[in-house]
């Protein structure tokens, strides 16, 4: 680094200071907070560029103190440079574009895959929830949010993209390359587990879904089904709207939802007695798979009591998030509001619990050290690929004998 630069940097840390200062003597603003965090922030910045023992990059290490940041708030909230998000805006311009099939988050630190969408490329490489991502595309997840891993995994259909795979009960990673390829839309798995049980399996909440789920209801009825499961395991990806629209096909009153935020006026999902069109029993699947929109209609089945929730708990990803860019070309992927059930707890925060707990698999959403396969070598093996309709699934077993003994329908507040 040229004394020029140094000087450039030493002068913007110093009239940060003094733009600060200035401010709260002048009473500019009301959260004195702020301004005592840029502070400090100027003061860190000015010794690392001062004392460090080399001469540091200081693009990357504003880059990367912005990246400490936003990963700081929740897992979704993540920072995407200039290059990044021409990048992104690129990939998610073009129609053409291709994916792996992989739903994730981050935990112990690194990118982890929560649910594999069925018949995709990861699925075929072997990838399944509860696996972390050592690496993508040669880069350490270490320092990667999941904007970043999202857009490293997405590109041109037919071309390849390595990761370092570490699996349940191992210490080291293994290197897969997954195919990148157009997905087509998933479709429901629709199922007689008993003859008048109807399972119905959501890969996706995508749009179009809740017209989908009504016409099966419909066409069920007239065969004689009385009793509906709806199996939200390894269901991560769709709209909270689309849920909503579905727990209205079966809650006939009540608070499905609250979605709220600092800047985001509360805004309260209810029933629509109207729209009702399953009124016999109804239990739900779920477990650590199941996040984002699966969450809001499993909350919403949870919160107005409308039947039992079976398996373990979910992930806790239900939250909306926000894309602001920035003017020097950056952007940030910010959450802003969350979704609270029904005693005011938040989803990101809490999952959602189940009425009826069932651990069959390795929870992806225990997020202790103590769950780390590689810390513990403790081991349950996952169900390779989709989950069987079957009665050795121990969390349908369950289902269908409280579906032989239902509890009242309870009328939501």
């Amino acid at each position: 680094m040229n004394r020029f630069a140094r000087f450039a940097i030493l002068a913007a840390s110093v009239m940060i200071i003094g733009w600060v200062g200035l401010g709260h003597v002048l009473g500019r603003t009301a959260n004195d907070k702020a301004y005592k965090s840029l502070v400090v922030y100027s003061e860190v910045l000015q010794k690392v560029q001062q004392d460090y023992v080399d001469e540091p990059n200081m693009h990357l290490v504003t880059a990367g103190s912005l990246h400490g940041l936003l990963e700081s708030l929740d897992s979704e909230s993540s920072y995407l440079t200039p290059r990044e998000y021409s990048e992104y805006k690129q990939k998610t311009g073009n129609s053409g574009t291709g994916e792996t099939g992989l739903n994730l988050s981050k935990r112990f630190g690194y990118i982890i895959v929560t649910s594999v969408l069925p018949d995709t490329s990861a699925e075929k490489a072997g990838l399944h929830s509860g696996d972390i991502l050592e690496s993508v595309a040669g880069f350490t997840t270490r320092e990667m949010s999941v904007g970043q891993a999202k857009n490293l995994l997405a590109g041109q259909p037919g071309t390849g993209v390595k990761v370092g795979v570490i699996r349940r009960g191992k210490t080291q990673p293994e290197e897969v390359e997954i195919v990148r390829e157009k997905l087509p839309p998933a479709k429901i798995v629709a199922q007689k587990v008993e003859n008048d049980t109807l399972a119905l399996r959501f890969p996706t909440l995508d749009a179009g879904r809740a017209e989908e789920v009504r016409a099966r209801l419909l066409e069920a009825q007239k065969q004689g089904v009385t009793k509906v499961i709806l199996d939200l395991r390894e269901c991560g990806r769709g709209s909270t709207a689309e849920a909503i629209v579905i727990a209205r096909l079966f809650v006939p009153s009540g608070t499905l939802v609250t979605l709220r935020g600092q800047t985001v006026p509360d805004q309260v999902s209810s029933a629509d007695p109207t729209k009702v069109v399953w009124k016999g029993p109804v239990t739900v699947l779920m477990d650590g798979t199941t996040t984002g929109a699966a969450e809001v209609l499993a909350a919403s089945i949870a919160n107005t009591k409308r039947g039992d929730l079976v398996g373990d708990r979910t992930f806790g990803l239900a939250s909306e998030q926000k894309l602001i860019p920035m003017e020097d070309g950056a952007a940030l992927f910010l959450t802003v509001a969350n979704y609270y059930n029904a005693g005011g707890k938040s989803i990101l925060e809490e999952g959602v619990t189940p009425t009826e707990v069932i651990h069959a698999t390795l929870n992806p959403a225990e997020d202790s050290e103590e769950t780390d396969d590689s810390a513990t070598g403790v081991q349950r093996e996952p169900v390779p690929g989709p989950r069987p309709l079957s009665q050795e699934d121990p969390v349908l077993r369950k289902a269908l004998e409280l579906l032989k003994n239902p509890a009242p329908v309870k009328k939501a507040a």
